[in-house]
């Protein structure tokens, strides 16, 4: 770790990703409990983590101070909290298992994807598709951690729209993955 890394280890943007890592315990217990309150605060817990994604960035990238550890946290904090919501969600009977499967698998795959290419000296960096398709898994998760039999927000059917919105993630999801293989497969040939 060189010393502009060990100087910003502690900075605010990192501590903010370290704390999305931090929530994923009480995510998970959150979602253990029932009724209506835990579903509320685990979407709530889950909602201002997400937000927390968006400004650890901006603010690393305004303050100058866009991080090797940061760069490997952020992504991994991401991931960390989707999958667990997505796989706690699968024994409440809110997402279809083999959903989860194939949006872990091909989060698992792109990583070690990235890892390779990094190690051959090739270099892919989050696409733009890659954004989107996390930002419709968030859409999907937090309209499906609120649905609960015992109380009807504002009548609306959050179970059903996290359903549709679930279906888009899993097509963006596959998408992105094709993205990021594709790109391997160009800059090695070109190599």
């Amino acid at each position: 770790m060189n010393k502009h890394e060990r100087k910003h280890l502690w900075s605010l943007p990192n501590m903010l990703t370290m704390g999305r890592v931090a929530a994923v315990p009480l995510l998970v217990l959150l979602m253990l409990g029932e009724g209506k309150w835990p579903s509320f605060l685990a979407a709530l817990l889950f909602s201002l983590v997400c937000i927390t994604d968006l400004v650890d960035g901006y603010l690393a990238r305004k303050m100058g101070i866009v991080t090797t550890i940061g760069k490997f946290l952020d992504p991994l904090a991401d991931k960390l909290i989707v999958m667990t919501a997505l796989i706690m969600l699968i024994p409440m009977d809110r997402v279809e298992a083999w959903i989860v499967v194939i949006i872990v698998a091909r989060e698992l795959a792109v990583t070690g994807l990235r890892a390779i290419a990094q190690e051959s000296g090739v270099i892919i960096d989050a696409s733009e598709l890659g954004k989107r398709k996390t930002a419709a898994q968030i859409s999907a998760i937090i309209p499906l951690l609120l649905h609960h039999n015992d109380y009807p927000v504002f009548d609306w059917n959050f179970h059903a729209i996290g359903s549709v919105v679930i279906w888009i993630a899993l097509v963006m999801t596959i998408w992105s993955g094709y993205d990021y293989f594709k790109k391997y497969y160009d800059a090695v040939k070109e190599k």
